[in-house]
C-alpha cells in the first residue's frame, strides 16, 4: 500500500466485523467481549446512533410484540414486570447493555458496508465501506478474519408504500410509521391508519386519545390477541432476585409461545376458534367480528398481533376508534373511498403498510475469491451461516418468537465456532453443501413483506442442519449443543 494515501484510506484490520448496532449486533459484540476478550472487535453502524429499530422508529406508542423476558438476551435480565415494553425502554435497555460490556468504544457510527470480498489465499475478508455523509461518497478499506452481519432484513431507509390514485389531491398529511415527523400534530383531527399488521395495532389505540376519531381500515384481518401488559409470573416474583426468577418467567413465556405454535400448526380450527372467542368477549355486543378479525388463513401463517391489556379493543369500545375492512379504490381531497363505495373521511392518514425487505445483510455486494455470490443461489447453514461463504455469520430471529431467542442462540454458536477454530489452528470455517438436500423458502410466513422479496433469500434445506425448525427448543439442541465439527462444516 503507497505511502502516499491519507490514513483514512489505508486498511484496518480487525479479528471480527459486526455489521449492524441494534440489539443483535449490540449482544453479539458484547459476547465476543465476554467470551473472547483477546479479539479486536468493530462494530459499523450505518445510521449516527445505536439501537436499529428502537431508535429508527419514533411513532406514537412504539412497542415490542414480543413479552420482554424473551427479548431481552438471556445474559442480562430484562429487571422489569412490563412485558411488553415501549420504544424508549428497549432503547435504554440496549444502551445499557453496551455501557456495561463496552460495547460504545467499538462502534463506528455512519460506515455502511458497501461490498465484502473474500480472499481464501489470505484467509480474510476486505471491506468497502461508505463513511460519513453518503453524498460525499467517501469510502475506507477494512479487512476481518470474520464477518458477521445484524443488520435485520428490513430497509431503514424507505419503509413499503404502496401508490392509490388520488394521492396527490388529498388536503391532508399522509406519514409513513418508520418516518413520522416530529412536528406531526393530530390533536383532535380524523386519522385514518392503512394496515392491520403491530405497526396499526400499536398506532391505533396510541393516538386514540388525542384524535377526533381513529379508523384502521384493513384489506385483511390480522389476528388480534391481549396479554397482560405486565406479566403475571414476574409480579408473583417481584422479590425473588434476577438470577433466580428471570430464567423461570423466560421460560415460562418460551413455553407459551412454543405451544401457542404448535397448537396452531396442528391444530388450527380450534386455534381460530379460542381467538375468536376472545376476541368477541373484549368487543362491543354486536361487533362484526367475523368481518374485521377473522382472517383467510390460518394463524401463524402470517405473525399473530397482541395488545397489552387489550388496549385495542378498550379503543373501539370506548368509540374513539374503528375498524374498516376494504379495499382503497382512490384518496379523495378529504379521505378514502373503499370499492365498496363506502367513503372515510380524514385529516390525517397513516400508510401502516410494512416494510421493505432489505437485499440480504444489509444490501452488501459478496464476492468470494474473484467470483460473485449470487445469495438466492445457496443455502443456509442452521438458519445463521451460508454454504460457500467463509468465516460468515448472521443473525436473523424468529418469525414465531421472540428474536432474541434465536439470537442468544446464534451468538453462542458463533463463540463456540471461534474457540474450536483456536484450539484446532483453523483459520477457515465455510458450509458446505449436500447437493442432494432438497431446496425451501427460507422464511415460511405468507406475509406481503416477506413474500416481496423471498427471492432474494438464501434457501433452507428439508434436512438439518439446513433445515429451519423455527422451535427453540429444538434449535437448543441442534444449534447450541451439537458438535462444531459435523462434517459439513470445512476447516482449513
Amino acid at each position: 500500500m503507497p505511502e502516499t494515501l491519507p490514513p483514512a484510506a489505508q486498511p484496518q484490520h480487525v479479528d471480527v466485523v459486526v455489521i449492524g448496532a441494534g440489539l443483535s449486533g449490540v449482544g453479539a459484540a458484547a459476547q465476543l467481549r465476554a467470551r473472547h476478550p483477546e479479539r479486536s472487535v468493530a462494530v459499523l453502524e450505518a445510521r449516527e446512533s445505536m439501537g436499529g429499530t428502537w431508535d429508527l422508529f419514533r411513532y406514537p406508542g412504539i412497542r415490542s410484540d414480543s413479552d420482554m423476558f424473551t427479548f431481552g438476551y438471556k445474559w442480562r435480565p430484562w429487571k422489569s414486570d412490563v412485558a411488553l415494553a415501549d420504544g424508549p425502554l428497549i432503547r435504554d435497555y440496549i444502551h445499557t447493555v453496551a455501557e456495561e460490556y463496552g460495547v460504545h468504544e467499538l462502534v463506528r457510527y455512519r460506515h455502511r458496508v458497501l461490498r465484502a470480498a473474500w480472499d481464501s489465499a489470505e484467509a480474510r475478508w476486505t471491506l468497502t465501506v461508505a463513511v460519513g455523509d453518503p453524498a460525499q461518497g467517501e469510502t475506507v478499506t477494512m479487512t476481518a478474519d470474520f464477518l458477521w452481519s445484524c443488520a435485520g432484513y428490513y430497509r431503514y431507509d424507505q419503509g413499503f408504500q404502496p401508490q392509490w390514485p388520488g394521492m396527490a389531491d388529498f388536503r391532508g398529511d399522509i406519514v409513513h410509521p418508520q418516518h413520522w415527523p416530529d412536528d406531526l400534530d393530530y390533536r383532535g383531527k380524523r386519522v385514518v391508519v392503512v394496515g392491520s399488521g403491530a405497526t396499526a395495532v400499536t398506532l391505533v389505540p396510541a393516538m386514540a386519545p388525542d384524535a377526533e376519531h381513529v379508523t384502521m381500515l384493513q384489506r385483511t384481518p390480522t389476528y388480534v390477541l391481549s396479554r397482560p401488559g405486565r406479566d403475571p409470573v414476574a409480579r408473583l416474583l417481584g422479590r425473588v432476585p434476577d438470577k433466580l426468577s428471570y430464567p423461570v418467567v423466560r421460560w415460562w413465556n418460551i413455553l407459551q409461545a412454543i405451544a401457542s405454535f404448535q397448537v396452531s400448526r396442528r391444530w388450527p380450527g380450534f386455534a381460530k376458534n379460542v381467538v375468536r372467542k376472545g376476541v368477541a368477549k373484549s368487543l362491543p355486543e354486536g361487533f362484526d367480528v367475523d368481518t374485521h378479525f377473522s382472517p383467510p388463513y390460518n394463524p401463524w401463517e402470517q405473525r399473530l398481533c397482541f395488545v397489552p391489556d387489550g388496549d385495542l379493543f378498550r379503543a373501539i369500545r370506548r368509540g374513539q376508534a374503528s375498524i374498516a375492512t376494504g379495499v382503497i379504490e382512490t384518496f379523495t381531497p378529504t379521505g378514502v373511498r373503499l370499492a365498496s363505495g363506502e367513503e372515510i373521511d380524514a385529516d390525517v392518514v397513516v400508510t401502516a403498510t410494512g416494510f421493505q425487505l432489505l437485499l440480504p445483510f444489509g444490501g452488501v455486494e459478496i464476492e468470494v475469491d474473484g467470483a460473485p455470490l449470487a445469495l438466492e443461489d445457496q443455502m443456509a447453514y442452521k438458519a445463521l451461516m451460508i454454504s460457500g461463504m467463509p468465516n460468515f455469520a448472521f443473525t436473523i430471529g424468529y418469525t414465531n418468537a421472540s428474536w432474541t431467542l434465536k439470537a442468544d442462540l446464534v451468538i453462542d454458536y458463533v463463540c463456540r465456532l471461534l474457540d474450536h477454530m483456536d484450539r484446532h489452528g483453523y483459520r477457515i470455517a465455510v458450509p458446505e453443501l449436500d447437493p442432494t438436500v432438497e431446496r425451501r423458502p427460507l422464511m415460511d410466513l405468507s406475509s406481503g413483506y416477506i413474500q416481496r422479496s423471498a427471492h432474494l433469500l438464501p434457501a433452507q434445506g428439508d434436512r438439518p442442519p439446513w433445515r429451519l425448525d423455527q422451535n427453540y427448543i429444538t434449535d437448543r439442541r441442534v444449534i447450541q449443543r451439537s458438535p462444531i465439527d459435523d462434517g459439513v462444516i470445512r476447516f482449513k
